[in-house]
């Protein structure tokens, strides 16, 4: 992998994380464009990067994570689904991960789904910030469950639970995020602590790349969620349905032209 390459796909990273596009398409595009060698190095940086997003998401929310003890149990809590569905199913999920057909359909299925959610979700849209209680991050939480069908975007299936629960739009968005955090990183520990297991080591230059790559997914991350959360508020998320639409139906057409696509 070259420095201009783990730029831009921490770019991509950063842009696409907590949007409701799917990073995992995106991962996918840029990657067959730019040519990035599969191989072990690329499979970690790609998960790795992830603690450089993450971090974005504690910085910006800094003092809503130290509020209270009942914070990080309402988070535990929308949390615990994701983790007892990924242990039952990891091989299943496994099996999903490796399907590009999988992600372009699942993207074109949710840019229709967010075309309709103004209109179905247009009573709560002014609604004030609500107390989200236990059962409400709960729920939550088993939206985000749908997230492990590759293509679905962890940041879309959370933020319609958020919705469900009759939260606004800015507030589903927000707690999307902050369940991010535990989420990704255990998601993400467990990835990278697979990937040392298998005795595989770094050299300085991919070190140093690993590194770039973290602090450009910072950077990206913090300015994405900044205008996400500013053009949600005032706009919707129709631009979304039809941006998913788009990428959808571009993946599905390079993989039955026979494009060597690949999830990395």
């Amino acid at each position: 992998m070259t420095l201009i390459q783990a730029i831009v796909l921490a770019i991509v990273e950063g842009l696409t994380e907590f949007l409701p596009v799917s990073s995992t398409g995106h991962m996918i595009i840029t990657s067959w464009l730019m040519k990035v060698p599969n191989n072990d190095f690329t499979k970690f940086f790609t998960v790795g990067i992830q603690f450089g997003t993450i971090l974005s998401v504690v910085i910006l929310y800094f003092n809503r994570f130290f509020q209270s003890f009942e914070f990080y149990l309402k988070l535990f809590i929308a949390f615990i689904p994701a983790a007892i569905f990924g242990v039952l199913f990891s091989d299943q999920i496994d099996a999903l991960l490796e399907s590009v057909l999988t992600v372009g359909i699942m993207l074109l299925v949710g840019g229709i789904v967010f075309l309709l959610l103004d209109e179905w979700f247009k009573a709560t849209e002014n609604n004030p910030d609500k107390e989200i209680k236990y059962n409400n991050a709960l729920i939550i939480g088993l939206f985000q469950c749908i997230a492990m069908i590759p293509g679905v975007s962890r940041s879309a299936s959370t933020i319609i639970g958020g919705l469900t629960q009759k939260l606004n739009r800015k507030q589903a968005a927000e707690f999307s995020f902050f369940l991010a955090v535990p989420t990704m990183f255990a998601a993400t520990a467990k990835k990278t602590y697979d990937f040392y297991k298998s005795g595989i080591s770094l050299s300085n230059d991919e070190w140093q790349l690993f590194g770039i790559g973290n602090l450009v997914g910072f950077i990206v991350a913090i300015i994405a969620i900044r205008a996400f959360i500013g053009y949600l508020t005032k706009h919707g998320f129709k631009i979304f349905g039809w941006y998913r639409i788009i990428v959808g139906i571009i993946i599905l057409v390079f993989y039955f032209m026979g494009h060597d696509l690949q999830i990395i």
